[in-house]
C-alpha cells in the first residue's frame, strides 16, 4: 500500500489525539496515516470495545465455576479483535463521514479530509483490519463465530444512525458491547440471560459516556445537521446521565445474579461490587462534565477506562473465593 501524502504544516497530527502518542512519535511515518484511521493514537475507544469482552467471559466462568486455559486465549484473542475490529470501524466511519468531517473542527484533521489518504485506500485498510480479525475469530466455538459476523451488520450501519436518528448511540452501544455476547457464548458455547443483561447494562454505559463525548461536537452537528443524543437532551443532559447509570448498575447487577451459581453468597457480593463501584466512578464523572469545555467532556469521556475496568477487578476477585 503506497504511503500517502501527509500534511506538512501539522504533521497529520488529529486534533484530539492523546498528546505524544505513539504513533505520532514511533511508528514510521507511512504508517502513520492508517493508524490513525484505526484511532490507535486514540486508544480509549479499544478500551471501551474491550472492557465488556473481558466481562463477558469473566461472569462466564463465574456462572460454570469454570476456568481454563482456554479462557486466558479468550481474553486475548477479544483484546487484539477489539483493537483491529475498533479501528476496521472506525476506517469505515471515516469514510462514510468523509464528506462531514472537513466541516467540523475536531474532525476536519482526520486522514480523509485532510487529504492523507483516499477513501479506496481507507476501505483497503478496512478489510485487512477485518480479515485479520476474523482468523482470530474463528479459533473461538462455532456460536461464537456467528456470533462475531453477525456483529458486522450493527458495525455497518452505526456511521448512518446520526443522519436518521436522534439517538445514534444506541447503535454505537449495539455495537460496542457486542464482546459481552461473544465471549460469554466463547466460554459456555451458548447465549443465556446473563450475558443479554450484562449486554443491556454496556449499552446504557454507551448511552452515558458517548452523549459527554457528543456535546463537544453539538455545534458543529447542528449547523450541518447530524442528530446525537447530546443535540436532543441539551442542557437537560445531566438527568438522562442519571438514568443511564442507573440502568447501568441495576442491569449489570441483575447480571450478576442471574449468573451466580448457587450458595456462593460470598462471591456474588464480590462481584455485585462491581457494578457498585463503577455507578461511584461514573457519579463522580457527572460531578465533573462541563458541557461548554470541551476539554473537560474529552477528559471525562476519557476516564470510562477506568470505569469499564472497575468491575473487571471485582469479577476476578470473585472467581478467587
Amino acid at each position: 500500500m503506497p504511503g500517502p501524502q501527509t500534511t506538512p504544516d501539522q504533521g497529520g497530527q488529529v486534533a484530539d489525539a492523546v498528546s505524544g502518542n505513539w504513533v505520532d512519535t514511533l511508528a514510521p511515518e507511512w504508517t502513520r496515516p492508517y493508524l490513525r484511521l484505526s484511532r490507535a493514537d486514540r486508544p480509549i475507544g479499544t478500551w471501551l470495545l474491550f472492557a465488556p469482552c473481558v466481562w463477558g467471559v469473566l461472569l462466564a466462568m463465574f456462572h460454570t465455576g469454570q476456568m481454563r486455559l482456554f479462557d486466558l486465549w479468550i481474553i486475548v484473542g477479544c483484546g487484539i479483535g477489539a483493537f483491529l475490529m475498533r479501528g476496521a470501524g472506525c476506517t469505515w466511519n471515516d469514510i462514510t463521514d468523509r464528506d462531514f468531517d472537513g466541516s467540523v473542527a475536531r474532525t476536519a484533521s482526520r486522514p480523509i479530509p485532510s487529504g492523507q489518504v483516499s477513501a479506496k485506500q481507507a476501505l483497503v485498510w478496512a478489510v485487512i483490519q477485518s480479515v485479520t480479525a476474523f482468523f482470530i475469530l474463528i479459533t473461538f466455538p462455532p456460536m461464537a463465530i456467528l456470533l462475531g459476523v453477525i456483529a458486522l451488520i450493527p458495525v455497518a450501519i452505526y456511521p448512518f444512525a446520526k443522519r436518521f436518528t436522534w439517538w445514534p448511540q444506541v447503535f454505537l452501544g449495539i455495537a460496542f458491547n457486542w464482546g459481552a455476547l461473544l465471549a460469554w457464548t466463547a466460554h459456555t458455547g451458548t447465549l443465556g440471560w446473563p450475558a443479554l443483561c450484562l449486554y443491556a447494562a454496556g449499552i446504557a454505559w454507551t448511552l452515558f459516556y458517548d452523549t459527554i463525548y457528543a456535546h463537544q461536537d453539538r455545534d458543529d452537528d447542528a449547523l450541518i445537521g447530524i442528530k446525537s443524543t447530546a443535540r436532543l437532551f441539551g442542557d437537560d443532559t445531566p438527568r438522562y446521565l442519571a438514568w443511564f447509570l442507573v440502568l447501568t448498575v441495576a442491569l449489570m447487577g441483575l447480571a450478576i445474579i442471574l449468573a451466580a451459581p448457587r450458595g456462593e453468597i460470598f462471591a456474588l457480593v464480590l462481584a455485585l461490587g462491581g457494578p457498585w463501584a463503577m455507578g461511584w466512578h461514573m457519579m463522580f464523572q457527572m460531578r465533573k462534565v462541563d458541557l461548554d469545555d470541551p476539554d473537560r467532556l474529552l477528559e471525562v469521556f476519557r476516564s470510562n477506562r477506568n470505569a469499564g475496568l472497575i468491575p473487571v477487578l471485582f469479577f476476578a476477585t470473585a472467581l478467587l473465593v
